[in-house]
Parts: structure tokens; C-alpha cells; sequence
């Protein structure tokens, strides 16, 4: 009570708080069911082990822990996707220059620090995307970085 005799505006933005937690609560538990005709179809937030593991599918991919705490996931010796292995759940990926802008204009994603002049995106909330969305968005990178290799490096592959 205390809190709240100081400083009106606390325990409402304490709700407030508390309101929007369980709101992603709901969202993440009941909220991403939908009806599609006679099928349900739940759409998951991805997570970093989903992640490591779509990326791992993808041909000719290494992992490789840079800068202490990054995982980064390369072809050919070029990273397509990195996240960090603690903290809070980010991931960077090299998008078409034209998703580019629009993408870095929506809630939860910004242009990637010190590679967003190479159009790579930073999204830092695991339910941005749905499953189908960030394994598009990453196979996406995963072609325009293998594009831009030299053809003696994709030979080796």
C-alpha cells in the first residue's frame, strides 16, 4: 500500500504488467490455436533449439560459437543466422533487400547491429513468426549468403 500512497500510477502499471503477461501466457498456450475447416492447426513460436535444429538440416551448414556467446550457424564459411546462446531470445538473418525496410519497421525487429548495411535483421521475440515463417526467412538467408560465395568455395561443398 505503501507504493501505491507515494505513487498513484504504480500499482496500475503493475496491472498493467501483470495483464500483459498473462496475455502472452494465453497467447502462447491456447491463443495460436485456429480453425482451418475440420483442422486444427497449433502455430508454435520457434525456439533456439528449433532453430539450431532447422538450420543444421540444411545442407553443407557448420555451427560455430563467435564472440564468446554467439551461435552462428555458416555456409561456406559465411554465417546465414546467428543467435545468442544466453540472454534474452534474439536472432540476426540476412533478408532481401526489399523485405529489408518493410521488416524493420514491424514490432520486434530491427535492422541488425553492425551488418544491417548487408540487410540483416535482428528479432528479438520468438513468436514474431510462425514455424513456417522463420524456416522461410531462414532458408531465405541460408540462399542469398550461399549466392554470393565464390564458386571455388560452393565446388568444395
Amino acid at each position: 500500500m505503501s507504493i501505491a500512497r507515494s505513487s498513484p500510477g504504480c500499482a496500475l502499471g503493475r496491472r498493467g504488467n501483470l495483464v500483459a503477461i498473462a496475455v502472452r501466457y494465453i497467447y502462447y498456450e491456447i491463443a495460436a490455436l485456429r480453425c482451418q475447416g475440420q483442422n486444427f492447426i497449433y502455430i508454435s513460436p520457434m525456439n533456439i533449439e528449433q532453430i539450431r535444429t532447422f538450420c543444421l538440416s540444411l545442407p553443407f551448414v557448420t555451427e560455430d560459437v563467435k564472440w564468446g556467446n554467439d551461435l552462428c550457424f555458416c555456409i561456406g564459411a559465411k554465417m546465414f543466422c546467428v543467435t545468442g546462446l544466453t540472454g534474452p531470445f534474439g536472432v540476426s538473418f540476412k533478408v532481401k533487400d526489399d523485405e529489408f525496410e518493410e521488416l524493420s519497421a514491424t514490432p520486434d525487429i530491427i535492422p541488425a547491429p553492425y551488418v544491417a548495411r548487408y540487410k540483416w535483421i535482428f528479432v528479438s521475440a520468438e513468436d514474431r513468426f510462425s514455424e513456417d515463417k522463420w524456416e522461410h526467412y531462414i532458408r531465405q538467408s541460408y540462399n542469398l549468403v550461399k549466392a554470393k560465395l565464390p564458386k571455388g568455395v560452393v565446388a568444395k561443398l
